[in-house]
């Protein structure tokens, strides 16, 4: 443990946070007590995100794309990536940014006012 945070691994599919790496969790992070906690409520959220979209999944003639149950559950799916990103060794980041998850690391703000005739906006 470093400054009080421990290495953790992991599995957003198995929704494991585990102590030892193993097959099932790909993601490591750094962490302390209150960090922990807080990964822990958002894989609870997201959890319980799933079992809601799963019961809206047969309901007929409902839309995926205007149904809310998907929206929290992608809005969970977000925030947790984010947290596993911020945390993560490179290493996880880099497996992170390679999924393509995470809308904010595809915006560069080259267009925001500044950038037009930098020799590094290409």
């Amino acid at each position: 443990m470093q400054d009080g945070k421990q290495h953790l691994y992991v599995s957003v599919t198995h929704n494991l946070i585990e102590r030892t790496k193993n097959e099932s969790t790909p993601f490591e992070v750094l962490v302390d007590d209150g960090q922990l906690g807080r990964l822990k409520d958002l894989m609870k959220v997201l959890e319980d995100d799933d079992a809601y979209t799963l019961q809206r999944a047969p309901v007929p003639y409902k839309s995926a794309d205007h149904d809310e149950a998907t929206e929290q559950f992608s809005d969970g799916m977000t925030l947790l990536y984010t947290f596993l990103y911020d945390h993560g060794t490179p290493d996880t980041r880099q497996a992170i940014e390679s999924m393509n998850v995470l809308p904010r690391l595809q915006d560069t703000d080259y267009d925001d006012p500044g950038y037009e005739n930098s020799p590094l906006n290409k």
